[in-house]
């Protein structure tokens, strides 16, 4: 198996995939119409990327392309509608950069308490302002909101309790057990959420769902001096609404994404963009950039791999269809020799009936087999009993309406 690594990757990753007997091309500068190139050229079977986007048109140009793996936890830069539709899998790494993203989130939070970019700034500058500096409030007993309870979420409440912070949550998947279970208190909505907390924190996924979710509405629940961090994408908050609000009601922002990022590593970008007023932090999207993160990550990524080249199975894929348009499920069980799910499946042609997913289990001795074909319209009559009449090659059909 060919694969191309269009991105930084961990050197333990490489080799892992050497080791697994996969022929490497590795070009982590490769953007645009190169990468598209790149892809046709090499007739790579699987494609690993970070932050490098995979469009429509890279895809449809490379027909042996069958798996795209994203070195990470979004896969928003992938045109997944476009894998869907030529068949590629596209695959993640949930939950390895979760406790990166965390540990951000709270250096972010200390550091806004604090205000440590400030005494630093001073010091270095030849000031002493201990007085001003003194003025902080501590976050031991101040309500956490988080929204969004996916694995970062979880670790965000996790290391809140080591701060004795109390939790307030709100995930559209969060029910009043998982809630229990996390130590959290379950809002109703991202609103009710602003509206209760002191420290707003968003651990959102980017979705169309998502698409500035906190909002002018949500923001302007927040206290007068509350906080607001994001850590997770720049789409799922208003930032021009944030920018505004942190000046009326003298908010303290941490914030790890902006619209807009600059696509390399190093760039001018326009210092207008970050202006929140009052106490601003920034980070440059790094939160899962530890070399723990990464290293899980790369583990991961090498996991996906090695399944789908040795079983053509995809751990972790985004681009299954969750509900089938099967309408009736046929179950053949069958002796286990030539011929017999090519007759099954001519006659099933010839009717003009889609197998819309379909699987055949070998029993001990290959003697016998059940083959499990989900179709979208339902068989006639005269074609189930043409199947059970078939003895030499058929044991039993049952059909079952889904």
């Amino acid at each position: 198996m060919k694969i191309l690594i269009a991105d930084k990757f961990e050197a333990s990753g490489v080799e892992a995939l050497k080791a697994a007997g996969c022929e490497i091309v590795h070009e982590p500068s490769l953007k645009d119409d190169a990468l598209r190139d790149a892809i046709a050229r090499s007739a790579c079977d699987a494609l690993i990327v970070r932050s490098t986007k995979v469009t429509a048109d890279m895809i449809a140009d490379s027909p042996n392309l069958g798996l795209i793996v994203r070195a990470g936890a979004g896969y928003n830069t992938i045109d997944v509608a476009a894998a869907s539709n030529h068949g590629v899998y596209v695959a993640n790494c949930p939950g390895k950069n979760a406790v990166a993203v965390a540990e951000l989130t709270f250096a972010l939070i200390l550091a806004l308490d604090r205000r440590v970019v400030e005494n630093a700034r001073d010091l270095r500058e030849g000031r002493w302002n201990k007085k001003e500096y003194s003025q902080a409030r501590g976050i031991k007993g101040r309500t956490l909101g988080i929204i969004g309870m996916g694995r970062i979420g979880q670790a965000v409440a996790s290391r809140a309790r080591a701060f004795e912070m109390p939790v307030v949550a709100w995930s559209r998947s969060l029910t009043d057990a998982s809630a229990a279970e996390w130590g959290v208190r379950r809002a109703n909505s991202p609103r009710e959420v602003a509206a209760c907390c002191d420290i707003l924190s968003i651990h959102l996924a980017a979705a169309p769902e998502t698409k500035k979710l906190i909002d002018v509405d949500v923001l302007n629940q927040l206290r007068p001096g509350s906080y607001v961090i994001n850590t997770a994408r720049a789409d799922v908050l208003d930032y021009d609404a944030l920018a505004r609000i942190a000046r009326e009601r003298n908010l303290r922002v941490g914030l790890d994404v902006f619209p807009s990022e600059p696509e390399t590593g190093t760039a001018s970008i326009d210092a207008a963009a970050f202006d929140f007023g009052n106490v601003f932090y920034g980070t440059h999207h790094v939160g899962a950039s530890t070399e723990q993160a990464q290293e899980a990550i790369a583990a991961e990524t090498v996991r996906v791999v090695r399944a789908f080249k040795d079983t053509g199975q995809v751990p972790n894929c985004v681009n299954i269809e969750m509900r089938s348009p099967a309408c009736c499920q046929l179950v053949v069980r069958h002796f286990d020799k030539v011929g017999v799910l090519a007759y099954v499946l001519e006659k099933l042609r010839g009717a003009g009936i889609n197998v819309e997913e379909m699987s055949n289990t070998v029993f001990a001795g290959a003697r016998a087999a059940v083959a499990v074909i989900r179709l979208h319209n339902r068989p006639p009559e005269d074609l189930l009993c043409a199947l059970a009449e078939k003895k030499d090659m058929i044991i039993k059909v049952d059909l079952k309406m889904l």
